[in-house]
């Protein structure tokens, strides 16, 4: 009888799956975070400064501070999904609080009254850019089972090249195969030794497979709980020049980290189907860190008027990704549980590249009693990819991200109003599909408002915004074609602390 054996393994894969164009949205896509003044107003910044979490959208921002300053936020952040699958409709729920935001600014006044700068500041900041702790379940009944995932992985895949090896564990099979022979092959793989399906003969050379399970209709239950985060830190410089101008400059170091648990259930089988349940797991893990730099400009055209522009550059992150998955079925082989999420798959380490952006701003003052912001941002998701670009599996996704994403549009406006030591302040977003059918991810639409307090040395401001969007998610990467299609609402309020010094 084979020995258990309790081991972590870890190899690089030659071609994967795991990366995809889900990555590209994933990371090169922002939910807007910040401050509670900058949430408040939906982030319309790109012309008013004065706020850390406007470092985001224009680097002159910081000029605009007349004192040194730190600011800390908090939120409450609370996502709600409406997922339905063929008939059936799932709520669930995710709450959870993070400090999202902590930074500071240094105000250095030029006492050099011929000088024409002003002033110049240094700042630091720390955003949550996206919060990925999110849960949704699926459930239906579907024509399409989990046999198809296999056999359109198994099709074309010499049978012989499956096996398991003399003197060989089943698990170190699964390893070897993703490693030398890739993740396809892996696949079928799974499905033979899970008995999903089997070589239509048992021929080495044979490269037809067939199913064992028999539906016209079959049960699906399913659910993805994914957790992680992707922060930023930027370092920022700006100056003031003569009353007029402020121009700014940042380096931003990205931080990554993502974990998606899948768990997949099928039952409902015809009664002569000799498999009556399968269970099919997945978990996949992300890590990694990230470059981008910023410039701006911010332009007082008189004392009521400000321009903005801005140019954020593309992101590169370095990330390395590791998979796992577990299979059981009535077919399958009597060692399978041996293939478990301690057996894990560790791909090369790869490059993905988030489009650039450009941002358009104007606001409006009125002295002290209040104002109003817009901005407008541009950011083609067409231009991005996946490194290195020679890799076969790269190049397929690349051509799949330059013909169904598109240009995105972003639309900010925001206003405060001022009541002596009270701002009251609302905000709303809008943001175009980055896919071209608009059908995979619909647009995005958030309103804010929020309400702040001036103690005269410190601040204190809360805000609460929610942002609705469509999403279309497929269970897998092949075979079942039906997704499951989810409402999505995040609401977040936060609450920040601001001290002048």
């Amino acid at each position: 009888m084979k020995k258990y054996i309790t081991f972590v393994a870890l190899i690089v894969c030659a071609i994967g799956s795991a990366q995809n164009i889900n990555e590209v949205l994933r990371y090169g896509t922002e939910n807007l975070q910040g401050t509670a003044r900058f949430q408040a107003m939906g982030g319309a910044f790109g012309a008013l400064g004065g706020d850390l979490s406007s470092l985001n959208i224009n680097p002159a921002g910081s000029a605009v501070f007349n004192n040194s300053l730190f600011t800390i936020s908090g939120s409450n952040y609370h996502t709600y999904n409406d997922a339905r699958y063929f008939r059936n409709a799932l709520i669930t729920k995710d709450n959870n609080i993070e400090l999202n935001q902590i930074g500071g600014a240094f105000v250095f006044k030029n006492t050099d009254t011929n000088s024409d700068w002003k002033k110049f500041t240094l700042a630091f900041n720390y955003d949550l850019v996206n919060n990925f702790d999110n849960e949704y379940y699926a459930t239906g009944s579907s024509t399409e089972g989990i046999d198809t995932y296999f056999l359109e992985y198994a099709g074309g895949t010499p049978f012989g090249s499956i096996l398991v090896q003399d003197n060989e564990f089943l698990e170190e099979a699964y390893l070897d195969i993703g490693a030398v022979q890739g993740f396809g092959d892996q696949q079928a793989f799974l499905g033979y030794y899970g008995g999903i399906l089997d070589p239509e003969t048992e021929d080495d050379n044979n490269t037809s497979y067939i199913s064992n399970s028999i539906y016209d209709f079959v049960n699906q239950d399913f659910s993805r709980r994914t957790t992680g985060y992707n922060s930023k830190f930027t370092i920022n410089a700006a100056s003031q020049y003569r009353d007029n101008l402020y121009i700014g400059a940042s380096l931003n170091f990205h931080s990554i980290f993502y974990s998606q648990f899948d768990q997949f259930t099928e039952y409902g089988y015809e009664n002569e189907s000799e498999i009556k349940r399968t269970t099919f797991d997945n978990y996949l893990e992300t890590e990694g860190n990230g470059f981008s730099f910023s410039l701006g400009a911010i332009a007082k055209l008189n004392d009521n008027v400000r321009l903005g522009g801005s140019y954020q550059s593309p992101t590169w992150y370095r990330l390395e990704d590791n998979t796992s998955q577990r299979i059981n079925s009535d077919l399958a082989d009597e060692d399978i549980n041996f293939i478990n999420f301690n057996i894990i798959n560790l791909f090369e380490e790869y490059t993905v590249k988030t489009p650039s952006k450009l941002t358009g701003s104007l606001a409006v003052i009125f002295a002290k009693d209040g104002l109003l912001s817009f901005d407008y941002g541009y950011q083609d998701f067409s231009q991005s990819e996946l490194r290195p670009t020679n890799d076969p599996s790269f190049q397929t996704v690349n051509s799949e991200i330059a013909s169904s994403l598109g240009a995105v549009s972003t639309f900010r406006i925001g206003g405060e109003y001022r009541i002596q030591q009270v701002s009251l302040r609302a905000g709303y977003r809008f943001e175009h599909s980055p896919y071209t059918n608009d059908n995979t991810i619909g647009d995005l639409d958030a309103i804010s408002g929020g309400i702040g307090y001036n103690f005269g040395g410190s601040k204190l401001d809360f805000s609460l915004s929610r942002s609705q969007q469509d999403v279309s998610e497929r269970l897998f990467n092949a075979g079942i074609t039906t997704p499951a299609m989810i409402d999505r609402t995040i609401t977040n309020a936060t609450l920040s602390y601001t001290i002048n010094f």
